[in-house]
């Protein structure tokens, strides 16, 4: 298992800060999820973690050793990125995409192992989408896509998985089954997984350690119950709330106070 530490680090876009001089440790083997408003840089803060976005000062640790000095194969065997809107290419069947996810541990000139096969066939039944191998991806439903790319990202076989968005588009019903194979998949293989995810609610119920963000920092950081409070819903999204317990996971659960409800 892999380590993965942010210290001091600030990225953005251009000569605009979004992510300003933060510090974290990934808890190993965990879920963790950064929660806030839109636009706080939970999402830049992930691309920086998984290479895509260069910091301008500070530095990010997999390993124990900074990012940009290992090589790229290498970076990809020990750490996977799913994010919010990947593309789907014309005509790819499911087992061609989840197959995709092998490419770090494949070399030039050199067909497909049976460790590759492997990996590819645990990553569809760990998905529950091996009656679905054949089909086109881009005749699957939101719900069924999404466990396509799950699994293209599983079939990496990395220690770390970044998943920005997962639920994304998907109703309740799939945003639900989606995270709940994820949070299986962690206590199974012991995968750090870390997200991004909107709703607070759900963060609360699935994540080992949250991340609160606000305005490109981290004002809040641990287990659920301990850190979501009226106060800091308040502060993270600018909104009333009253906290309660959930009735069914007993994890913290948001209720929006509302001056037109009934």
């Amino acid at each position: 298992m892999s380590s993965l530490v942010v210290s001091n680090v600030t990225v953005g876009y251009g000569a605009d800060p979004v992510v300003k001089d933060v510090s974290l440790s990934i808890p190993e083997g965990k879920v963790s999820i950064f929660i806030g408003a839109n636009a706080c840089g939970k999402s830049t803060l992930l691309k920086a973690m998984a290479r895509l976005l260069k910091p301008s000062s500070g530095e990010i640790l997999l390993a124990e050793k900074p990012i940009e000095t290992i090589p790229i194969r290498e970076f990809a065997q020990q750490l996977g990125l799913l994010p919010q809107t990947p593309v789907v290419p014309d005509g790819i069947v499911v087992s061609d995409l989840v197959g995709r996810g092998r490419f770090p541990h494949q070399r030039f000139f050199r067909g497909w192992s049976n460790d590759d096969m492997i990996a590819v066939s645990d990553a569809m039944d760990a998905m529950n989408i091996v009656d679905i191998a054949n089909c086109c991806v881009d005749e699957l439903s939101g719900g069924q896509r999404q466990r396509v790319w799950v699994a293209m990202v599983l079939a990496q076989q990395t220690g770390i998985l970044l998943l920005v968005e997962p639920t994304t588009y998907l109703d309740i019903a799939h945003q639900i089954e989606i995270l709940d194979m994820l949070v299986t998949l962690n206590k199974s293989r012991g995968n750090t997984i870390v997200m991004v995810l909107h709703e607070i609610n759900l963060a609360a119920r699935y994540a080992d350690c949250l991340f609160a963000m606000r305005q490109g920092r981290i004002v809040a950081s641990g287990p659920p119950r301990e850190i979501i409070d009226a106060q800091l819903v308040n502060t993270v999204f600018a909104l009333d709330s009253v906290v309660i317990s959930d009735p069914v996971s007993g994890a913290p659960m948001v209720c929006p106070k509302s001056t037109c409800g009934k």
